[in-house]
Order: C-alpha cells, then sequence, then structure tokens
C-alpha cells in the first residue's frame, strides 16, 4: 500500500493520498489549507488517478481543499451528515476570536459545498480505489467526527483517525459542538479496543500505533481507568 503523508496550511494538518499500489486509482484523505499543489505532485509523481475524498470532519483546517478537489477530478467528496454545515460556514466549528480571524480570510459564508457530497454513515463500507474502508462515527471532536479503517496487505489495520487521537495526546472537545463524555466513549470504542499493531494516521502529527498510544498516551490511561 503507498501512502503519503502532506502536512497542510499553518496548522499542519495531515493530508494522505493512498493507493493500494503506484500507477492506479487513490484516495485523497483530508485535504487541508494549500493541499492541491501537493496532491498534484504525488498524482504526477506515482501516476495514479483519484477516485475519492474522505473527511473525517468538518474544520477547516481539513476540509479547505476538499471542494477544490473533488470538483477538478469530478469525484466524490464523503463526510458524516452532523458537521455537513462546517463546509458553508467553517467559523461556525470555532470559538468567536478564531471565527473573526477566518471571515477576514475566507470571505462571509455561506461557501459552496462540494459538487458531488456523499454523508457517511457509522459501519457503512466503502469500497474505493480497490480498497475498503469502514467507517466508525466517533463524535466529541466534532459532532461528525468519523474515523476511516482499512487493512494493508498483510492484514494490518490502519486507521484514519482525524482529530480524535494523535501520538501522545486526544483531540480537543472545546470548540463549538465538542462533546467530553463523546470523546471518551470515542476513545474507548474506536482505539482502545482495537488491536495493538493497528497504524494510527492523525489528523496532526507523527503517525503512531495503539499499542503505542495505549502503554504512553496519558489521556488514554484516563478512558482506560
Amino acid at each position: 500500500m503507498l501512502i503519503a503523508a502532506l502536512p497542510t496550511g499553518p496548522l499542519s494538518a495531515n493530508c494522505y493520498v493512498l493507493a493500494p499500489a503506484p500507477g492506479g486509482d487513490c484516495v485523497i484523505v483530508d485535504p487541508g489549507q494549500d493541499a492541491a499543489p501537493q496532491v498534484a505532485g504525488v498524482l504526477a509523481e506515482h501516476g495514479l488517478t483519484p477516485t475519492a475524498v474522505l473527511l473525517t470532519h468538518g474544520h477547516f483546517d481539513h476540509v479547505w481543499s476538499a471542494a477544490e478537489l473533488g470538483d477538478r477530478h469530478g469525484i466524490p467528496v464523503h463526510l458524516h451528515g452532523a458537521d455537513r454545515g462546517l463546509l458553508t460556514e467553517p467559523a461556525a466549528g470555532v470559538d468567536a476570536g478564531f471565527a473573526a480571524q477566518l471571515q477576514m480570510l475566507l470571505g462571509p459564508g455561506p461557501h459552496p459545498e462540494p459538487a458531488h457530497l456523499v454523508e457517511v454513515q457509522d459501519g457503512a463500507v466503502l469500497s474505493l480505489a480497490g480498497m475498503e474502508f469502514t467507517v466508525e462515527h466517533t463524535p466529541g471532536h466534532t459532532p461528525g467526527s468519523v474515523v476511516y479503517v482499512t487493512y494493508t496487505e498483510d492484514g494490518v489495520p490502519v486507521m484514519f483517525a482525524g482529530d480524535l487521537v494523535f501520538a501522545g495526546s486526544v483531540g480537543r472537545t472545546d470548540f463549538p459542538g465538542g462533546d467530553g463524555a463523546a470523546m471518551t466513549a470515542s476513545l474507548a470504542r474506536a482505539v482502545l479496543a482495537r488491536r495493538d499493531d493497528t497504524q494510527v494516521l492523525p489528523g496532526h502529527g507523527p503517525a503512531t500505533t495503539v499499542g503505542r498510544e495505549r502503554a504512553t498516551n496519558p489521556y488514554l490511561r484516563g478512558v482506560a481507568g
């Protein structure tokens, strides 16, 4: 499996391009600010053709380039319906000070949705680019946060975690729509219940594994307790 990780924008939100192998179809996960040129470089380098965009949640730093890439390539953009409103009104997902900066940067909303938006549901299995992705609804960071789980050719689980869990930390819940109790339940179900060898590709920072986070992440120790 080919996976390219591309930190994007001033918040270094991770965009991922993944494919079974070079020279075929691929999927783009969480294309953030200024992701399009980086994605284009990966597509050209590996001879890839995008077939879908997957969004882990609706915060602006993860969806900034989703409509641009989706419409340019004529491909669907997948997002949980509970976060759909953040595509057109990104300032609604952050605090008042941050919202004012966003409105200055982006201009007043509403902003256009991707031409082909698909609302995903918990438990759905998406067959894309020769791979299968299971959708798990993981509210807490936002109401519509999800993770996407697929497997390598060797059967190792790979979880695109968005802002659910990071190396050494977990997603914040103090923005509008955040829910600490829901986050705790999501972490227990979608992270701690997984195999230790599960590869975790988070929305920010380096890759990690469930086993490493189970052993070292202080926030998960509280959840396990």
